[in-house]
């Protein structure tokens, strides 16, 4: 398995980012790669399409209020992958109020492209979005 992670801090409170992120469904509301989100199965399963029309779809494995984060698998993607998993979590920064720490990060076996391209392509992903929500909240 290949893994991945990207962190920022944003310039706003872990409320007020987990408000914007922390819906399964919420992505096109901060992450321009996301064109429309579709709830499946009572919102346990989200279909996605990018700009270009492709379709992603993804499963919530695992979600915690309280702690601010939500972990995914991949069911269908454009992506050379397999057994992907991701977690996209947020951080309260230590004596801060005004930011949080946003961590993405993820597992997964390549399929049909090296390590090093399937990671680098996650990273970027993470990265870029990770920039828009920057963007989004400032």
């Amino acid at each position: 398995m290949a893994s991945t992670s990207v962190s920022r801090v944003v310039p706003a409170s872990p409320e007020r980012v987990w408000q914007l992120i922390g819906g399964f469904d919420s992505l096109p509301d901060w992450l321009p790669y996301i064109a429309e989100s579709t709830a499946l199965e009572g919102g346990r399963v989200r279909r996605l399409t990018n700009p270009d029309g492709e379709v992603i779809v993804e499963r919530l494995v695992d979600f915690n209020e309280t702690e601010r984060h939500y972990s995914y698998a991949i069911l269908e993607a454009p992506f050379p992958v397999a057994g992907y998993n991701s977690t996209l979590r947020v951080h309260e920064v230590p004596g801060r109020k005004d930011v949080a720490e946003v961590q993405w990060s993820g597992r997964f076996a390549p399929q049909g492209a090296s390590e090093d391209e399937v990671v680098a392509l996650f990273t970027g992903i993470y990265r870029d979005g990770l920039d828009a929500l920057d963007k989004t909240l400032s």
